[in-house]
């Protein structure tokens, strides 16, 4: 009896000894490797979330080490479980999970009699290609569906690292055009169908959108009526505009993390990431003449900041440039897309924030749009954050300026 009060004791005593180095770690990581700029929402709310993202990974590694799985796996079944929030069962929509095309989906439908065929929107989740799921997006996409009174399709595409690019593309660009093709049995308006998502949903969105515009046998299906990006990620070439400068430690999402994502998302190679960073993995001539369409200067005056730093790597690796050359590929990076390319897109919508990495792609595509005859409405969260959609109703962990943005992405879909 002693020797199992013995054992228990000390298990118990390695458990709380685990917990307090996890929670000293977390702790730790939270104020030492990021930065919260003044003006910046809910600064303590912030920081809890993103200790609960590093402890997130911090148990996925454990459960690696300790044999329970790869530390992706376990991430995204901890994220599904902490991330999700929950909402009415019915509030008027009936919810089914499908198949489009080989494709899992959830379509939210109103129950209620419409007197015509309703608005279809589909979108596509964020989470760097690698996380986020139909589960971590229900209620948002509920939301959408009830405040529109529109059909929502939330697609549920294939991930990195288990698939690469094109897959999660493909799976978009399927689950879509099945979509557009089928809008008469959801009672769905077959021109009133929008393509949306946020962080590597928008790029999804952009790229879908590029491709259908594009293709020779699209004849028989109707136009895409809209598009709607949300910090969209939309290009590899650059990492140091103005707004991954400014915001480089700025959670939720860092610099560095951003690099990871897209090389997850083009070949797993990590190795890539110091010459992708440093902008060594271009030729000097392509950069260049990307520069017609990705520089500080073409920002907005008001994002401009006297102390930016662009870059002038005037070398490049070679062999790095062969492992990246598909990040060019306008359906990758849509940004880089050609003029007349950009000239056929839907009507768009932006969404970026101040303290996003990602705020000048946002930026610098609406600028492409608007030169290339694209009607644009954005709107800019002055004090926003990278993800902040996906605290718009999160008890404690709402920000009031998630829910306005969310509320202004319904006022557009309102009026397609």
């Amino acid at each position: 009896m002693d020797l199992v009060i013995w054992s228990l004791a000390m298990t118990a005593a390695l458990v709380v000894g685990l917990f307090v180095l996890l929670v000293s770690g977390v702790i730790c990581t939270v104020f030492t490797e990021s930065v919260l700029p003044p003006g910046i929402q809910g600064a303590g709310k912030l920081r809890l979330i993103y200790g609960i993202q590093v402890a997130i990974g911090t148990l996925g590694n454990m459960a690696q080490s300790l044999g329970f799985g790869p530390q992706v796996t376990v991430v995204r079944y901890l994220r599904a479980k902490v991330l999700r929030t929950r909402h009415e069962e019915e509030a008027g929509l009936s919810i089914q999970d499908e198949q489009f095309d080989g494709v899992p989906v959830r379509v939210y439908q109103p129950r209620s009699a419409s007197a015509g065929k309703r608005r279809g929107i589909l979108f596509f989740h964020g989470g760097g290609w690698v996380f986020g799921s139909i589960n971590e997006y229900d209620h948002l996409c509920w939301y959408i569906a009830k405040e529109t009174d529109s059909v929502v399709v939330s697609v549920g595409y294939r991930l990195a690292p288990e698939h690469r690019y094109p897959t999660q593309f493909e799976d978009c660009l399927n689950a879509t055009l099945h979509f557009l093709k089928t809008a008469d049995h959801y009672g769905v308006d077959g021109s009133r169908i929008v393509v949306s998502g946020d962080s590597a949903g928008g790029n999804l969105t952009a790229a879908v959108c590029l491709r259908i515009t594009t293709m020779k046998d699209s004849s028989g299906l109707p136009p895409l009526c809209a598009q709607v990006m949300i910090y969209p990620a939309l290009q590899m070439v650059d990492f140091s505009l103005p707004s991954y400068q400014q915001n480089q430690y700025v959670p939720v999402l860092f610099r560095t993390r951003m690099i990871f994502f897209y090389l997850q998302y083009l070949n797993g190679d990590m190795s890539l990431g110091e010459d992708v960073l440093s902008g060594h993995h271009l030729p000097v001539e392509i950069k260049t003449n990307y520069r017609r369409w990705i520089k500080a200067d073409l920002i907005p005056s008001e994002f401009q900041v006297a102390d930016h730093k662009p870059n002038l790597v005037l070398t490049h690796e070679e062999d790095v440039y062969d492992l990246v050359k598909p990040s060019l590929e306008p359906t990758f990076s849509p940004l880089l897309a050609s003029d007349a390319a950009i000239g056929r897109l839907p009507p768009a919508y932006i969404l970026t924030c101040e303290f996003d990495v990602l705020r000048d792609d946002g930026l610098l595509f609406k600028r492409r749009l608007e030169d290339n005859g694209v009607p644009v409405t954005s709107y800019h969260v002055q004090d926003g954050f990278h993800g902040i959609i996906s605290f718009f109703d999160n008890g404690y962990l709402t920000f009031p300026s998630g829910k306005q943005a969310v509320d202004s992405i319904v006022s557009f879909l309102k009026d397609v």
